[in-house]
């Protein structure tokens, strides 16, 4: 195994601004329009003006182009544009490509967005429908014809052997989705506001996919969520306290498909997700110990379990007790599962939100979250800490 020295991309740039919509499931409103709400409250967040941005960053998959929200948003000239693949693994991603341009000087401040009418419009949940031919998308070739139509259908297979591997039972996944909906209660923004679940509610909901439940599966929503993006020299004379990007990376495993891996030689993992892991511990200098509250991307609770194993804050099929047992403060908005499905981008909210000390669910001295983007899709993570 070749070394990798650490990259010198920690401790140069900051989150310094975030704003979103509300979260619903019909929004009225086109996709731009959300896009550049999200955008407008994380400037106003910021103490910044549509005049300062000259960087705008989103996925593949958002229909508003930068240049259209630049010009909607009454943002000028844009010196950074970039997109990110793959889903919600594109997360963690954006604030990377964001802090990277920071950090080389090509721009001064950016804004990363993301937003969708996913519940009134696309629904993700329905399935593959019609799909322009790709490469990629060969792979589902394979998998499509045997009625593996959905992502929790994809999910539902790495998920059965998890629980054959170590002798489990689908309550384990339970766990996540009580933990995120017991946050989620207490959370004004969040669909699952005052709506608290026990296990006994999640063996009783229907089933989705075996060994997937309806509350195993992450909330269709209509919303957008943006982050604004400078240098920390610059975010230290802003109003709100950064949350500076101690480390980010990306990361993509052999064999590597989009949510269809099923043919590596094991399936109680998720090895994206360790390429990530690597990278954040080696380039931060950090260990799991010294992470104040995770922020893992949950929209199936089987893979939570997994993350938590990949990263290295429990052994292999442990992680269902590590949950349970409430060593580590989880998803505090909520998560995907209780809060709201953007892509993840609403949890790196989150992630600023604790450090700021200004979250519902707030970890009394957190310093550092840990923030992992979508998985059993080539992915990314941060590391977020205070200032100082």
């Amino acid at each position: 195994m070749s070394i990798r020295r650490a990259d010198s991309l920690g401790g140069k740039a900051a989150i310094v601004g975030i704003g979103a919509t509300e979260f619903s499931k019909d929004s009225g409103r086109s996709e731009l329009k959300l896009a550049v709400e999200a955008v407008r409250a994380a400037l106003d967040d910021a103490g910044l003006t549509p005049a300062d941005v000259d960087g705008l960053v989103t996925f593949t998959m958002d229909t508003s182009p930068e240049i259209t929200v630049a010009q909607a948003a009454g943002i000028g000239e844009l010196s950074f544009f970039s997109r990110i693949h793959y889903g919600g693994g594109a997360a963690c991603a954006t604030v990377q490509q964001a802090a990277l341009a920071v950090a080389s000087g090509i721009a001064d401040v950016v804004v990363c967005y993301r937003a969708f009418n996913e519940r009134s419009g696309r629904r993700f949940g329905s399935g593959v429908q019609r799909r322009e031919p790709t490469a990629e998308g060969t792979a589902l070739g394979w998998n499509l014809p045997y009625g593996l139509l959905t992502p929790a259908s994809w999910v539902a297979v790495a998920a059965q052997r998890y629980l054959h591997a170590y002798g489990l039972g689908p309550e384990v996944f339970g766990q996540v989705a009580v933990v995120d909906r017991l946050h989620a209660a207490r959370n004004p923004a969040a669909y699952f506001h005052g709506k608290p679940i026990t296990l006994a509610d999640h063996a009783a909901s229907r089933w989705i996919v075996e060994p997937l439940r309806l509350l195993d599966c992450c909330q269709e929503t209509d919303g957008g969520q943006a982050l604004v993006v400078t240098s920390l020299e610059r975010a230290r004379d802003l109003p709100r306290p950064p949350a500076v990007v101690v480390a980010a990376a990306q990361g993509a495993g052999r064999s590597q498909e989009q949510m269809t891996s099923f043919y590596r030689d094991g399936l109680t993992g998720l090895p994206e997700t360790a390429v990530v892991a690597r990278q954040l511990w080696r380039s931060s200098g950090l260990t799991p110990a010294d992470i104040d509250v995770g922020i893992l991307y949950d929209h199936f609770t089987p893979f939570v379990l997994m993350q938590l194993e990949e990263f290295g804050f429990c052994g292999s099929g442990e992680a269902g007790d590590f949950v349970a047992a409430d060593v580590l403060p989880l998803n505090t908005h909520g998560g995907q599962l209780g809060e709201a499905y953007l892509h993840g981008m609403n949890g790196i909210a989150e992630a600023v939100r604790q450090i700021r000390g200004t979250s519902v669910n707030q970890v009394r001295g957190a310093a550092r979250s840990l923030v992992t983007a979508g998985t059993g899709v080539p992915t990314s993570g941060l590391v977020l800490g205070a200032d100082g």
